[in-house]
């Protein structure tokens, strides 16, 4: 990847376009349509934000591609998607309805009355769309391709790698920003917005002419604790209420930066005054489950495993009234990727995969601990992307 060029290039959509239709023959399908925005992204380069207006991306067996959008995204996409052709339709709802339009596409590429792969029978249901079945305007047999993408996705090339390791960078500076920033009296609120506020222009003074987020959640690295703050840091998807800092307070955070779409995790327990002795064995323990974790994770090994000898050590330390969800999972364009490091996804562990590592314990009346890193599997083990400061004494803040 040139020093000039901080995103995925067009060789490697092609590339990627050329596995699919390799799938697309081996599976004696016609044609694919993709409507998931993430795998459109992820095939033509093209993020947009998803609404009741449908979106598809179109294979034929021929390796020709078409992108299919509302009026309001052509020029959008003509601009920025990897296809042949973009064709689009008026507005949704309309007449006719937007899929039928789609239907008329597919005719003209050779893709009616046969056999298609898609990842839904039809645009998924989302704020407000309801519409005909992919199977109804096309007349086809509909087979899914989700699990193939999904399998596709979760291997990470070395392009890919280097936009997840830029996340890292950024987040590392974001989560020091929060940590200098985090004292008492002060809100969850404020510290959040500075610290991520300064990140993003720090980012944007160093790489703002190659940086794009391509992300319809944030616009550049940001840190913040998502209300996981005293007794609330024990609730794992807790919200946040800006929440005043106070003495004592167990603190579970969370920091990212969206580098052309690709996302990393970086979370830390941090520890307002000094810790009490339960706190320090909670921490030490989450510190001891996180290592369990990182030595179970080796290329060829189940995901399975890692989750199980965390469970494990919860067993032998009489933990598992403390243990809410399973250890990780892949990361990439999406927070949440398959596999999973659960005892129920035994996918193998390959080279390339990139997960996060995030056993948590969550103790009522306490709070919770939890680090997450982001972490690549190799040919020989692991390679920790994440380098945030993890003891204890790091992470305790002054009161």
């Amino acid at each position: 990847m040139p020093v000039t060029q901080l995103k995925i290039s067009d060789n490697e959509h092609r590339r990627r376009c050329q596995r699919l239709i390799a799938h697309l023959h081996a599976e004696g399908l016609d044609g694919i349509v993709l409507f998931d925005s993430d795998y459109i992204l992820y095939y033509t380069g093209f993020r947009f934000i998803p609404t009741e207006r449908p979106i598809a991306f179109v294979l034929n067996k021929r390796g020709s591609t078409a992108l299919f959008v509302p009026r309001l995204e052509l020029e959008h996409a003509g601009m920025n998607a990897l296809v042949d052709e973009v064709d689009f339709y008026l507005e949704y709802p309309d007449d006719p309805h937007p899929m039928h339009v789609l239907g008329k596409t597919l005719e003209r590429m050779g893709m009616t009355g046969r056999r298609l792969g898609a990842d839904s029978d039809g645009y998924p249901w989302i704020l407000g769309y309801r519409g005909p079945l992919l199977s109804e305007v096309a007349n086809a047999a509909v087979t899914p391709v989700r699990a193939f993408v999904e399998d596709e996705m979760a291997v990470k090339s070395p392009a890919e790698l280097a936009l997840l390791r830029e996340s890292c960078r950024w987040a590392n500076l974001a989560h020091t920003l929060l940590q200098r920033y985090t004292v008492v009296g002060a809100t969850e609120t404020e510290v959040s917005q500075r610290a991520s506020s300064e990140a993003t222009r720090a980012m944007l003074d160093a790489i703002g002419p190659i940086y794009r987020g391509q992300s319809t959640f944030s616009a550049g690295a940001e840190a913040g604790y998502r209300g996981q703050i005293g007794r609330n840091a024990a609730i794992p998807h807790a919200l946040a209420n800006n929440m005043t800092f106070q003495k004592g307070d167990v603190l579970v955070t969370g920091a990212t930066a969206p580098v052309w779409g690709y996302v990393s995790e970086l979370e830390r327990t941090m520890i307002i005054g000094q810790p009490s002795d339960e706190q320090h064995r909670f921490f030490d323990h989450m510190l001891a489950l996180q290592e369990t974790a990182f030595q179970a994770m080796a290329p060829g090994k189940p995901c399975a495993a890692v989750d199980r000898a965390v469970r494990e050590y919860f067993d032998k330390h009489d933990l598992m009234p403390y243990w809410k969800h399973h250890v990780g999972h892949c990361i990439g364009l999406r927070y949440h990727e398959g596999p999973f490091l659960d005892r129920g996804d035994t996918t193998e562990m390959k080279p390339g995969m990139v997960f996060t590592v995030e056993p948590g314990l969550y103790v009522p009346g306490l709070g919770g601990f939890r680090h997450s890193d982001t972490v690549v599997i190799t040919s020989d083990g692991i390679e920790i992307l994440t380098y945030y400061p993890r003891d204890l004494a790091s992470l305790t803040l002054p009161a």
